[in-house]
């Protein structure tokens, strides 16, 4: 899906809330902002909303000369999403349906998502998130496509999720030991999306392949990924593709098989979706 109106608007708001991420004084906050304001009026209204944010965030980070603007805030995110983790590892061993519980956990994770218009807390979030229907609802395609699938690979999306997807695959390997999970990062620190750095520190490479798949972008944008993870993509039986930014980029893929996994944060993605800002979303493609 390629931007509109709004997501510039999201944009430019998102260059405020970097400035307030490095404690920026008030040049830098204005120089951050009216930078990104001077670089909207030439945006491409054929490219996808992570594929503008790449070079906004890319310019972002040389102005305030930070190579990870939200590096500080991805230790916090870790940690909290970590501090969950006993609860939720409670709850899947009691569950009677683990593979919704662990599908759930996941989605609860992808409210940590500091580019999206509308921010959603995490504690509420896990507290109601077992008793919320998927509001588009192909769950029982997921479940069929893992009974006869051999190859599955994960995308992820933002740092403090991580961890949620940790516990996603876990589950999937004690529910499927037979299929070959990879999941896959993002090629360099862009917003507050997972890269090697966090998905190695949780031990990522120790339960699965760990791929980084080259790209620059919020998002998988498949044109900007390396080969190798071209060819995973291309050749897996499922995709698993988590978040907003995934989906914006994934919605028109080439390929079949792709289960978009994530909670609705702006309007632009609910429309795309006909359902609302707040929704959770289990959609088979």
């Amino acid at each position: 899906m390629t931007i509109g109106e709004e997501c510039v608007s999201c944009i430019i708001n998102q260059s405020a809330k970097v400035a307030d991420a490095i404690n920026a004084n008030s040049d830098l906050k204005e120089k951050l902002i009216s930078h990104v304001e001077l670089l909207s009026k030439q945006f491409s209204y054929d490219k996808t909303p992570p594929e503008i944010a790449s070079y906004v965030y890319e310019d972002m980070a040389k102005i305030a000369n930070k190579v990870d603007l939200y590096d500080k805030i991805k230790i916090a995110s870790t940690k909290k999403a970590l501090s969950f983790v006993p609860l939720l590892k409670d709850k899947l061993f009691t569950s009677s349906d683990k593979l919704l519980t662990a599908t759930k956990i996941a989605v609860a994770g992808n409210v940590i998502d500091l580019a999206a218009a509308i921010e959603f807390d995490l504690q509420e979030e896990l507290e109601k998130i077992f008793d919320t229907d998927f509001a588009y609802n192909n769950f029982d395609v997921l479940r069929e496509r893992l009974e006869s699938s051999k190859t599955v690979l994960l995308i992820g999306d933002n740092v403090g999720e991580h961890i949620f997807d940790y516990m996603f695959i876990n589950t999937l390997k004690e529910l499927y030991p037979n299929i070959n999970y990879s999941y896959m990062v993002r090629g360099n620190p862009i917003i507050n999306d997972v890269t090697m750095k966090e998905a190695r520190e949780v031990g990522f490479d120790k339960i699965c392949e760990l791929v980084d798949s080259g790209v620059n972008t919020p998002g998988f944008t498949y044109n900007r990924a390396n080969d190798y993870s071209k060819k995973l993509f291309d050749e897996v039986d499922l995709v698993i593709s988590k978040g907003m930014g995934n989906y914006e980029c994934l919605s028109s893929s080439h390929r079949k098989n792709i289960c978009f996994l994530l909670k609705v944060k702006c309007d632009v993605v609910a429309a795309s979706l006909n359902k609302q800002v707040g929704d959770i979303v289990c959609k088979m493609a």
